[in-house]
């Protein structure tokens, strides 16, 4: 009786070694701290959590407090995904930006810096770099979270970044296996699949990964795609072919392997999340992320329980959730290592010293996300010359709606940064009807109307994938010649305006870069 007590004991809580659940709040609920001290062994965070870094760092005290060996993991990609600075937008350009310069010196040491700022307030994991190759333009999910569209050039910068990142002490975790670039559809809301050959996905998806588990990422997480030249049947997510036989196996990766959000529509709506979780781990992965959307005791004690009844019903093997519960502890382990005494906030070794920055601006306390963002922008200007502007302009921003992902929480644009320059900016957002059209005519008539004589900044996003604002944009230009565009997502599209600005990510730091431009007011001016 004894020896099955213990055995049961042991089985719930590697079941609950393998979750990383998320919470509601800025402080750790009750139920989350008592399922820490029974064996919980990891916690997401989301935007929702996030108030100040002291107040991040108070949290994340207060999760070790429970246990001192707890990951703590974010999804903070700098960019247009962040949770650190969701409500202000980021400091930190993303990788599409950094793709642009093309300065692997520079790709890492924005990475130790946004480390660095993590390591600070506690946090472990972080759930980036994404090394997915924007090998489709038109993909909605990934964009200008990709390094770009050449399979040599992201895969050298996600070997940067996962060095960077981890040189202050936090586990970076490269995304999404086995390469989510060639879709047109968001996993969040459907499952995504990629028709192409082995040799492709060799040549093409798979190459920034294998240099990435070459350089020593802690962790992958796996993509809720269905790629048929590799498992027909299951999402990658889900199957034994691909995170066992190619990731384990094939690629030789050894470390953490953790699963995209459960609750995407991929797998819950196919799949539900109980039985998700179990294939995902019988499969080869070693955790479970949870908390995007479900952030509750009852959904913790679903997985768990799911777990144990699998281990139970000989669904899945014993062996595998030991192995995957020991991998996560493991991964704890080293960050504590990375960290310094105990993994307290701020205790890493070596975090804080100055960074040798690349570049312009490299000595101690530059601002180098500020430094990528201005690097990364792109200025086309039209035959006449174009005056930097000194009265405060009207800016129309064109807005699509944002992925899951991003979220649309997170401010973007130039009229914040514009207003800081140019007092008396004003701005409005302008998008399309549900089914995606919109009417131009009326659109613009606004716009004008709302402008006066004042100059037109129009900002838009991947406008190369909206068709309505595409035709909003030109009708306002055959309108005011004069227009000012800054395309702050992926830039397809022939340039625009009198002066066209490709920002290459829309962080609260490229359009500051942008603003500069408008105005003749950047570094130096």
């Amino acid at each position: 009786m004894t020896t099955l007590v213990r055995s049961t004991d042991t089985l719930t809580r590697d079941a609950l070694a393998v979750l990383q659940p998320g919470f509601v709040g800025t402080t750790a609920p009750d139920w989350l701290l008592r399922r820490i001290g029974e064996g919980l062994s990891a916690v997401g965070l989301f935007g929702r959590n996030i108030v100040s870094p002291p107040q991040l760092a108070a949290l994340t005290a207060q999760l070790r407090a429970e246990r001192d060996d707890v990951l703590v993991a974010i999804d903070e990609e700098g960019g247009d995904v962040t949770r650190l600075e969701v409500r202000t937008g980021s400091s930190f350009p993303g990788n599409y930006a950094l793709g642009m310069v093309d300065d692997t010196d520079l790709t890492r040491a924005v990475a130790r810096e946004l480390g660095r700022r993590l390591a600070e307030c506690g946090v472990d994991l972080n759930w980036a770099p994404s090394a997915d190759i924007n090998s489709n333009p038109d993909n909605p999910v990934i964009g200008v979270r990709s390094f770009g569209a050449d399979t040599a050039l992201a895969a050298r910068h996600t070997v940067a970044y996962v060095e960077g990142l981890q040189a202050a002490g936090v586990a970076a975790c490269t995304k999404h296996f086995p390469g989510h670039g060639d879709t047109n559809v968001d996993s969040h809301h459907a499952l995504p699949r990629i028709d192409v050959d082995l040799d492709t996905l060799h040549a093409r998806e798979l190459v920034p990964f294998r240099a990435a588990i070459a350089a020593g990422s802690k962790a992958v997480m796996s993509a809720h795609i269905l790629l048929p030249a590799l498992d027909p049947n299951r999402p990658a997510t889900l199957s034994p072919q691909i995170l066992t036989g190619l990731l384990r196996e094939e690629l030789g990766y050894q470390g953490l392997i953790v699963t995209d959000g459960m609750e995407m529509q991929a797998i819950s709506a196919v799949y539900g999340i109980e039985r998700g979780s179990v294939l995902a781990i019988a499969a080869g992965a070693d955790a479970i992320c949870v908390g995007g959307g479900l952030a509750d005791e009852e959904t913790v004690l679903r997985l768990r329980d799911a777990l144990v009844t699998a281990v139970r019903d000989g669904e899945l093997p014993e062996e595998r959730l030991a192995d995957a519960a020991a991998r996560v502890r493991a991964l704890a382990d080293w960050t504590r290592r990375a960290r310094g005494a105990g993994g307290e906030p701020g205790a890493a070794s070596g975090v804080g010293a100055p960074l040798a920055m690349p570049g312009e601006g490299t000595a101690p306390g530059t601002d180098i996300g500020l430094v990528a963002a201005r690097r990364a922008v792109r200025v086309t200007a039209a035959e006449v010359p174009y005056e930097p502007l000194t009265r405060a302009p009207y800016v129309a921003a064109f807005t699509p709606v944002a992925n899951i992902a991003v979220g649309d929480e997170t401010p973007w644009g130039v009229a914040a940064e514009l207003a800081a320059i140019l007092r008396g900016t004003t701005t409005d957002t302008y998008g399309s009807a549900g089914d995606g059209s919109t009417d131009t005519a009326s659109l613009v008539g606004n716009v004008l109307g709302l402008a006066g004589d004042r100059r037109i900044v129009a900002v838009v996003r991947d406008v190369h994938r909206h068709p309505w604002m595409a035709d909003a944009l030109d009708t306002l230009i055959a309108a005011r010649p004069d227009t000012v565009v800054v395309e702050m997502g992926v830039d397809r599209a022939e340039p625009r305006g009198i002066l066209h600005i490709a920002t290459h990510g829309a962080a609260r730091v490229c359009g500051r870069a942008a603003a500069e431009v408008i105005t003749g007011k950047g570094a130096g001016a």
